[in-house]
């Protein structure tokens, strides 16, 4: 707890000497974050799967001894296209670019709301809920087509791959996103002290950066 508050500090003390900055290299930071979170999960998935098929095989060749002298090599069993993925510090650059270069805009577009849907004391529900449905409905669709271009493009995918990824995964990616953002955002406006809010959306920021590399590694895969 006492790192955190002491991170959440230094934050808040380089983010009101350089605000883009700040956001562009904490953007950059937990994009790096998250896609290395979804990569371990992909290893462990894949490492699974190695483990579950070695336990099959064993009981296929207990099973094959039955019938004939030696089993078949180990070789032959077909266990490569099962080896976990090496560590992609390429698509590791590729999440962090975007998180780098895509903050600008996301400074940009909070301070719009913070300024079109001012919170009060009187009334902080309303406001927040405004910003909530203004960013769900505006910025969400815009940010999510921009991630999957960025990405498609720095792959070297052409118009057929970006039309196909839109095809294959947008709409229940910006479905994912409407069933977890509203809720996050409200609650986070509405009941987490401020100082903890940056924390908070970061922490929750991770997750779902982690979801959207799994996505797109699926969608190439």
């Amino acid at each position: 707890m006492a790192v955190a508050m002491r991170l959440a500090a230094k934050f808040n003390s380089y983010y009101a000497d350089r605000p883009v900055l700040t956001t562009m290299v904490t953007n950059a930071v937990l994009g790096g974050i998250a896609d290395t979170v979804a990569q371990l999960i992909t290893a462990f998935k894949a490492h699974s799967t190695v483990r579950n098929t070695h336990d099959g095989d064993f009981i296929s060749i207990e099973i094959h001894e039955m019938d004939k002298e030696r089993p078949p090599p180990l070789g032959e069993l077909g266990h490569a296209k099962h080896i976990p993925p090496p560590f992609d510090f390429e698509r590791l650059t590729r999440f962090m670019s975007y998180g780098f270069f895509m903050a600008p805009i996301q400074f940009k577009w909070f301070g719009f709301l913070s300024r079109a849907f001012p919170l009060t004391k009187k009334s902080p529900t309303l406001p927040a809920l405004k910003r909530v449905a203004v960013d769900q409905l505006i910025f969400a669709p815009f940010g999510l087509a921009c991630f999957f271009t960025f990405m498609t493009v720095a792959e070297g995918g052409g118009k057929r791959a970006l039309t196909r990824k839109f095809q294959d995964v947008y709409l229940p990616t910006l479905k994912a996103n409407f069933v977890l953002w509203p809720a996050v955002q409200i609650l986070n406006f509405r009941v987490v002290p401020i100082q903890f809010q940056i924390p908070f959306v970061s922490s929750v920021g991770i997750a779902w950066t982690a979801y959207l590399s799994l996505t797109n590694s699926a969608e190439e895969e």
